[in-house]
């Protein structure tokens, strides 16, 4: 499938799917069957796959870079059993973080929050106190 179509069934936008082949994250082949001198890239239901992988990544709280990083590792074959569940575990920790801070930041939000609904009646909530 060409680009257009291809964004159309990955969900994306054409600019996201030429930014990732920039990235080196999506590796389309290249045909000059369609479109006489000009090479047309030609994307397979693989790249499909990958795409979906990229978006779940991203939803999982990977960089691009690390995405990148770990999408090379796998092509190249170095994936193990071993090896994913390092990779699983250090997001793990890292998300776990991401979502102490995000608490943080929420009990001062409710917190001001009420200080304000009770109508300002002492010193208002301290971000220092918190976390974040």
């Amino acid at each position: 499938m060409l680009i257009s179509e291809f964004a159309k069934n990955a969900g994306l936008s054409v600019d996201t799917v030429r930014f990732y082949i920039d990235k080196g994250l999506l590796k389309p082949k290249r045909s000059s069957a369609r479109g006489g001198t000009r090479r047309y890239q030609i994307f397979s239901d693989t790249d499909l796959t990958s795409a979906r992988m990229i978006r779940l990544q991203q939803s999982l709280g990977y960089s691009l870079a690390e995405i990148a990083a770990l999408n090379k590792e796998y092509r190249s074959g170095a994936n193990s059993a071993a090896r994913t569940m390092e990779v699983l575990r250090k997001q793990i920790v890292k998300l776990e973080a991401k979502r102490q801070s995000i608490d943080s930041a929420l009990d001062f939000l409710h917190a001001k929050l009420q200080w304000i609904e009770a109508g300002k009646p002492d010193d208002a909530p301290n971000l220092a106190d918190y976390q974040c």
